[in-house]
């Protein structure tokens, strides 16, 4: 028998599998038999400091709770003791008024039946010994009342306006009852006139200190009034008050502590409440707490012997069937070059099941990120952060493996009336909204097209389309068309777009983003909820119109300027008229309209005109005659407010100060010249200018200087210092500074950004 068992031995020793089992068994046994050993030894330390901080914390929780109680009822007291009926009450000669008494309890009975935890709530009068008492009613005397003596509490107040003890109730049919009380003095005129003693529900106002997580050890908790007397008391374990006397000398004002007590290990925590002086305490015994101890050490034993029986029981297994041949775990990983497989290594199909998992899962994560990062590479496009070929190849070999060499088409979609949209629609609403266009429009075209959509921020979205099948030149715009009045039914609100020619291959997205851009620009003219083809505006001559529009913008101001509202319509009328009869190139008129837009606004910010600001951005995503409705309102609205302005004289001194503002621009003059210039005195010409323009007369003279700077960085070449010096600054820092103050911005980055912006709308 043992020459057998040897010879089985040496047989499964050979194995490397059994080997490598075997080894990890007897490892993971003597980690466990050692674990187990050590558990028991350094229990005690360990759960002495684990347990004592929760037991901490959970007295803690029940004394903010129960102090929680305390705050609100004392804040009844306090209410309770300000009605008007309880003032007539201490204070008339006739104290059994009905009404008031009525009332009174009404009150009472309101206030108490807010709260679960109030039994009941009397009022005594200290001088005449009556009582009001809810539910019980009034007294005339305490000696009638069967629950009156708390009265002589009186003599306990001291000092403090409020009190909490605990008392007797006498009981003819047993034991006295015992009943936790808040006691609240009521002065009137400085004068100690009555009490009000809130009787609080014992079962009610201790129920938050409930057994903890540990409840099956031998533990106590008890809740100590301040003088020491127990008010509440719970837990399997009974102490006695010698204990207790013995905690609290030994504590001495700690809150976590150990002791003896007769032979025995005890674990206390206490904690004092700052509003009420209780103190509450937890004490467990360590007996039973190492008694848990010895369970885990005997339950890690045996779970070691089991693990050693799995181990040999696996052994038995593996050399009876479970080794499955190597060959099958190659053939599984036949696709993975990089694996160098062993034929000794147990774990050869876990690790064929991760890679093969890995691989599942970033196939996955895949799928869901191509189509953000196909949108991604359209956007990149479009800002022109993309123009190299290689990178461009690279990238649509990688998102758009799927798609084939046919031609691409983009059409740009844009919401009507942006402005009024927004407005509309709460702010939060927007990104759904435009996930819901694309959503629209990637259902309608699925069928008969590839599509990809875009969101390019604020009104603009772009669809990128690649027909399945043969197709015309006009399809994608019947396509896209027909999408257009399903999204208005279903949205509630109107979308624009141009559309591109067709353009083949992936070299020519950002073109056709262009052609797309352009075509939509012709929504000034043909309205709202077209699909307007690039084909159809291609031809569109680029006239030089701006510069005879801007020569119109002196009248328009003077005009405004003056009040003569007929005489600024008619300007803008002609403006509007021309623009609309020789259909100017959008990119042409939209520079008309955005001058005409920030001449209004300048005048509205200069002279603080009570009209309602533009959105200078939106004016792109209008029709032309909703573009005219609303420069003609802004028009009305401030040549009203300057009629208006011009009626007063004070407003024309101010006007005579801007007109002398206006002419002295480039010279270092100051407020006493403005102001002998109108005439009147610098105190005067300072709170008259103060009340007109809402602006003093420094910060209006700085704010002409910068308009001038802003119209020089514009439209001329002069260096930074020559602009400074024509603005009346001798110091080119000190106009950098003043200048980046008022605007915000460096007169450098102003003049770049400016003209990158009347560049991109004069580009054709």
């Amino acid at each position: 028998m043992p020459l057998s068992f040897l010879k089985w031995l040496k047989f499964n020793l050979t194995n490397t599998q059994t080997r490598l089992l075997l080894i990890l068994t007897i490892a993971v046994f003597a980690i466990i038999i050692a674990v187990g050993m050590t558990t028991y030894y350094s229990s005690k330390s360990v759960l002495q400091q684990e347990l004592s901080e929760p037991q901490h914390q959970m007295l803690r929780i029940g004394m903010n709770d129960i102090d929680e109680m305390m705050r609100e009822s004392d804040q009844i007291a306090v209410k309770i003791a300000l009605n008007g009926n309880v003032y007539q009450f201490l204070t008339s000669d006739v104290q059994a008024s009905y009404q008031n008494i009525t009332e009174l309890l009404k009150f009472m009975e309101t206030l108490i039946s807010s709260t679960s935890f109030i039994k009941s709530a009397y009022i005594y009068d200290v001088e005449r010994g009556s009582m009001v008492a809810f539910p019980q009613g009034f007294s005339s005397s305490k000696a009638n009342f069967p629950d009156s003596g708390w009265v002589d509490v009186a003599d306990d107040f001291k000092d403090r306006p409020m009190l909490v003890k605990q008392r007797e109730i006498p009981s003819a049919s047993g034991p006295p009852a015992r009943q936790i009380t808040l006691y609240r003095k009521i002065m009137i005129s400085g004068q100690f006139k009555g009490i009000i003693a809130v009787n609080f529900k014992s079962e009610q106002m201790f129920r938050h200190m409930l057994q903890s997580s540990v409840s099956r050890l031998d533990s106590r908790r008890l809740i100590l009034d301040v003088d020491h007397q127990p008010l509440y008391e719970l837990g399997n374990y009974r102490v006695g008050a010698e204990v207790v006397d013995q905690v609290l000398s030994q504590l001495d004002g700690e809150k976590i502590g150990e002791f003896e007590h007769e032979g025995k290990t005890l674990l206390a925590s206490q904690i004092v409440s700052p509003y009420t002086g209780w103190r509450y305490l937890s004490v467990i015994s360590q007996d039973s707490l190492l008694a848990s101890a010895q369970k885990i050490r005997n339950t890690v034993f045996v779970v070691s012997l089991l693990a050693l029986a799995a181990g040999a029981a696996a052994i038995a297994f593996y050399n009876a069937s479970a080794f499955r041949p190597v060959k099958r775990m190659r053939q599984l990983l036949s696709g993975y070059d990089r694996v160098r497989m062993d034929t000794g290594t147990i774990d050869l199909e876990k690790i064929t099941s991760q890679l093969l998992t890995d691989h599942a899962q970033q196939a996955m994560n895949l799928r869901q990120t191509l189509p953000e990062a196909s949108s991604k590479f359209l956007m990149d496009i479009h800002a022109g952060h993309m123009s190299g070929t290689r990178e461009l190849s690279e990238k649509w070999e990688r998102y758009f493996r799927e798609w084939d060499p046919a031609p691409l088409i983009i059409a740009m979609l844009s919401i009507d009336d942006y402005e009024a949209w927004c407005k509309r629609f709460n702010k939060p609403d927007h990104s759904l909204l435009k996930f819901a266009i694309a959503n629209i429009a990637a259902e309608l075209l699925s069928g008969q097209w590839r599509v990809l959509t875009a969101d390019l921020g604020r009104d603009r979205m772009m669809v990128m389309l690649q027909p399945l099948g043969r197709f015309s030149d006009g399809d994608a715009v019947t396509a896209i068309g027909e999408t257009l009045p399903m999204i208005r039914r279903l949205l509630k609100f109107q979308v624009s777009a141009g559309v591109s020619a067709n353009h083949d291959g992936y070299m020519h997205l950002q073109k056709a983003m262009q052609e797309a851009e352009l075509a939509l620009d012709y929504r000034l003219y043909r309205g709202y909820e077209q699909a307007i083809p690039f084909r159809e505006v291609a031809a569109a001559p680029l006239d030089d119109g701006v510069s005879e529009d801007q020569e119109t913008m002196a009248p328009l101001t003077e005009s405004i300027e003056a009040g003569h509202a007929e005489a600024a319509l008619h300007v803008l009328d002609k403006m509007l008229s021309r623009l609309q009869q020789e259909n100017t190139h959008p990119s042409r008129a939209m520079a008309c309209l955005r001058s005409v837009a920030e001449t209004l606004e300048t005048l509205r910010l200069s002279r603080a005109a009570e009209c309602r600001d533009l959105e200078l951005s939106s004016l792109r995503t209008m029709h032309l005659e909703d573009v005219q409705a609303l420069l003609k309102e802004q028009v009305e609205a401030m040549c009203a407010w300057f009629g208006g302005m011009l009626l007063s004289k004070d407003f024309v001194l101010c006007q005579q100060m801007i007109a002398f503002m206006n002419d002295h621009l480039e010279e270092p003059i100051g407020i006493q010249d403005i102001a002998e210039h109108a005439g009147i005195g610098t105190s005067l010409a300072s709170q008259l200018f103060k009340q007109e323009m809402n602006e003093t007369i420094h910060g209006y003279f700085t704010k002409l200087r910068m308009e001038r700077a802003c119209r020089l960085l514009v439209d001329t070449d002069y260096k930074i210092s020559e602009i400074a010096s024509m603005v009346g600054y001798q110091h080119e820092n000190s106009f950098i500074r003043v200048y980046r103050k008022t605007k915000d911005i460096t007169p450098g980055k102003y003049r770049e950004m400016m003209r990158t912006r009347r560049d991109s709308l004069l580009e054709p």
